[in-house]
């Protein structure tokens, strides 16, 4: 039977026993994605030679930095570790050294990722996923959760040894230990200027005072998920705010007459919206009708904004795909989109390696990626600045 160390007696003796063990440290968080309105770990498993597998459960426990003393210059092994250094760290668990299972896949040219697979591919073993999307805040957990939950760390550890040979055999390690690096250092929490502006179906709404509605809707259901811990969309669906935006309803009666506002707090909180409603089309603050602090355009409309821009970004994306397969590297892993439009969009005065380079680390691109790419990307420039220049002759 799978055992959750729940209080600090238990936590600290689990501490002493993690400290006694040697090697890496083998970690994962679960979270409730998709049922609760935070992204606080409700389950941290742990695995290192010599000590076992631990299982704790954060929320009784609290904070957690006897352990991260114990283990903070060890190397700690997570895979897909942006999805979970935040809530790591939101208990006092902060590692200086990782190694990403799942980003070593990517830079490996595995064609899956996914732990399963990748567990499946390199050592052989079938690895259930069935819970991988529970609702991890229930208690007490299942123990059939329990067992997956285990597994998803006792096998880390093998898996890091596979691919580290992997890696190396490829000549990538180098490559590999800046990025880990360069995950370990990011900070991955989301601050957006108007985060209502993320909610789906946004384009189809006209008009400034129906994207007022939709922000107060928005705001209020955001409030009230973050009031009861829920996941907003389990309380009124995007598309029902999209909806009610879009039909401005003259009453709340009108309101509770949409079909397509739905979800299990939609009549239960209806003088929740309706008071948001009220305040959308009441207010003087209406939103602009794109976001503030755009500063590139998306790149479909760049041949009619910015053309030479637009030359410059198709060149360099086609010779940084060949790269990439080159490489047997993910085009996004061997140079973000973000970075590669933000040069192409306003490249140095002089298009030259060296500042071509510069621009790339100013954006932060990592040593090796721009000993890869920074070349190819001057040669795709000036090629495309002189089909530009070809293109304005007139003919004879």
């Amino acid at each position: 039977m799978v055992h959750v160390i729940a209080t600090r007696d238990e936590y600290l003796a689990a501490v002493e026993k993690i400290a006694a063990g040697h090697g890496p440290i083998a970690i994962d968080a679960e979270r409730a994605s998709g049922f609760r309105y935070s992204q606080r770990a409700y389950l941290i498993q742990i695995f290192r030679r010599g000590a076992g597998t631990f299982l704790f459960d954060p929320p009784p426990i609290g904070d957690f930095s006897e352990l991260n003393a114990a283990i903070e210059d060890e190397e700690w092994i997570l895979h897909a570790a942006s999805q979970d250094l935040t809530c790591l760290r939101e208990i006092g668990l902060n590692p200086k050294r990782i190694y990403d299972t799942e980003l070593g896949a990517r830079l490996a040219g595995l064609p899956r990722v996914g732990l399963g697979t990748v567990v499946e591919d390199l050592l052989g073993i079938h690895l259930a996923k069935e819970h991988s999307a529970a609702d991890w805040s229930t208690r007490p957990l299942p123990q059939a959760w329990l067992v997956y939950a285990a597994l998803d760390v006792e096998l880390l550890v093998d898996l890091r040894e596979k691919m580290g040979e992997l890696l190396e055999a490829d000549g990538k390690t180098f490559i590999a230990d800046q990025e880990f690096d360069s995950v370990a250092k990011r900070d991955f929490t989301i601050v957006r200027v108007e985060p209502w502006r993320r909610l789906s179906g946004l384009a189809s709404i006209r008009g400034q005072r129906g994207l007022a509605v939709a922000r107060e809707l928005w705001e209020a259901r955001d409030a009230y998920a973050r009031e009861i811990d829920t996941a907003p969309g389990r309380l009124v669906p995007d598309a029902a705010l999209t909806a009610a935006a879009k039909a401005l309803p003259a009453t709340k009666r009108d309101l509770s007459a949409i079909k397509e506002f739905t979800g299990r707090a939609s009549r239960s909180q209806l003088d929740r919206w309706w008071a948001a409603i009220e305040r959308g089309m009441a207010t003087t603050d209406l939103p602009a009708t794109r976001a503030p602090g755009e500063s590139i355009p998306a790149p479909r409309i760049w041949s009619d904004r910015n053309p030479e821009a637009d030359k410059r970004l198709k060149a360099a994306r086609a010779s940084l795909t060949e790269l990439s397969e080159f490489f047997h590297i993910p085009l996004e892993n061997l140079l973000t989109p973000d970075t590669l439009r933000r040069v192409a969009w306003a490249p140095p005065a002089e298009i030259t390696v060296e500042s071509i380079s510069a621009a790339l680390a100013e954006l932060g691109a990592r040593p090796w990626q721009v000993d890869a790419t920074a070349q190819k990307i001057v040669v795709a420039f000036v090629e495309a600045s002189q089909t530009i220049e070809q293109g304005d002759e007139p003919a004879s």
